[in-house]
């Protein structure tokens, strides 16, 4: 049995200052994630990551295809109770202390008062936050807030959590805690099912991924696969190379980077790095290093939204595939 699947959602919404407008905010979307896995549904901002999110968690209503989550009818409101949610923006009562909000929402899902002390307790121990349990959340940093939306997420023992951004905006101690959070869910069995435009905390901790752009699916895979696909390129570094030999490996290398008084070259073609190897060394050039370069989430994703990865800026390229310096 499935955790989530989806089956030719749409989701249109009506915009303009009369709201006779209608705008597509979801394409045709099928999804199936697994049991017990880390799913990231990625996207730039807009793409249609929370409108899927609030389809699920019947917050809003699909305007045509089917949806089921834990093997039941999104409609079907008995599995809200199997389910965790932490929104992008939560808003909790800040004058309430995490034992007590916690408290309070374990009395939402109708937990006994001897299970809510249980759990609350047990929770707050495993998010970190055992020693801050009587400090009102307004005192709370975002990162802490962020433990405390997590641990409401898992109040009532869900077997999906679903999580909407939930390290955005958080400092890099912050996003730690939360990353090492959700890989303790996996390993206790449960499924968690997050959205995010970072790709660094997806890679870090899918499964598997699905991208969405402008409402549509373009791509979906285990992100082991996604990350083996291969070696792109050879990455070849050279010290100071002379103005002849980098004229001499221009067909070889269709651009060179320049950083301080080193020079990188990216060879497509692995049959001519040992070219490219012969050349430097012919004319004494001191080579500094020859890498693989490896496709990344970043490339796949690019290349299914249709763009091409950044590079940094504070590189000078020296000269292009027509012979510029």
């Amino acid at each position: 049995m499935l955790a989530v699947e989806t089956v030719d959602l749409i989701k249109d919404y009506l915009e303009g200052f009369w709201r006779k407008r209608p705008k597509r905010a979801l394409e045709g979307l099928n999804l199936c994630v697994e049991r017990g896995e880390i799913f990231g549904l990625l996207g730039p901002n807009g793409a249609g990551k929370t409108t899927t999110l609030k389809i699920l968690l019947r917050l809003i209503f699909p305007s045509s295809g089917t949806a089921r989550i834990l093997g039941k009818d999104i409609a079907d409101v008995s599995v809200h109770h199997r389910i965790g949610y932490l929104p992008e923006q939560p808003y909790f009562y800040d004058h309430l202390t995490a034992e007590e909000f916690l408290n309070f929402a374990g009395e939402l899902f109708g937990l006994p008062a001897s299970e809510r002390r249980r759990r609350v307790a047990s929770l707050l121990e495993r998010v970190g936050l055992e020693e801050s349990r009587n400090v009102p959340l307004r005192k709370f940093s975002k990162g802490m807030v962020q433990r405390v939306g997590i641990a409401q997420a898992l109040i009532n023992d869900p077997e999906l959590v679903f999580l909407d951004e939930p390290m955005s905006g958080l400092d890099p101690l912050g996003r730690r805690e939360v990353r090492d959070l959700i890989l303790e869910l996996r390993a206790t069995g449960k499924t968690v099912f997050f959205s995010t435009h970072i790709l660094s905390d997806a890679e870090s901790l899918c499964d598997r991924v699905a991208i969405l752009h402008r409402g549509r699916l373009q791509g979906c895979g285990e992100l082991r696969k996604i990350l083996a696909l291969g070696v792109s390129s050879t990455e070849i570094i050279l010290e100071d190379p002379r103005p002849t030999v980098l004229k001499e490996l221009d067909r070889y290398a269709p651009s060179a980077v320049k950083t301080g008084e080193r020079v990188r070259l990216e060879i497509p073609s692995e049959s001519d790095v040992p070219k490219v190897l012969e050349i430097a060394l012919r004319h004494h050039t001191k080579l500094v290093s020859v890498n693989p370069v490896k496709k990344s989430l970043e490339d796949y994703f690019m290349a299914q939204i249709g763009k091409k990865p950044a590079t940094s800026n504070e590189k000078e390229e020296v000269r292009t595939r027509e012979g510029r310096v």
